[in-house]
């Protein structure tokens, strides 16, 4: 049972961010959602890429024959990023958006482009 404890999270913050995007009006909000859904997918590539008793690959002299795979780690690390950079523009947009339209409620932000 505990072993599947990570597998468990990630399938509670994917089901709470997806929640929040779909459920939610406020840019801002579902902003968030969209970062706890990210976090999920790279919670995942960690359980993914996790192996017991093994240590990061960097080492070159490690004693333990058993390394983790440094794909999933350079993956997350540039899933991360990419995340950072993408809500950065999103958040961008939600100002933007709030300048000219006074909200951020994407119900009045459609009624007033009609």
């Amino acid at each position: 049972m505990l072993y599947n404890v990570p597998l468990i999270t990630v399938a509670l913050l994917a089901l709470i961010g997806l929640f929040t995007i779909l459920t939610r009006r406020n840019l801002v909000k579902i902003l968030l959602g969209l970062t706890v859904f990210e976090s999920s997918v790279n919670l995942f590539l960690i359980t993914l890429g996790y192996r017991e008793g093994g240590i990061a690959p960097i080492y070159t002299g490690a004693p333990s024959p058993f390394m983790v795979m440094p794909t999933v780690q350079a993956l997350t690390l540039t899933s991360i990023v990419i995340g950072v950079a993408t809500s950065a523009m999103l958040l961008s947009f939600a100002i933007v958006i709030y300048r000219r339209y006074g909200t951020v409620d994407t119900e009045k932000i459609r009624r007033l482009r009609e």
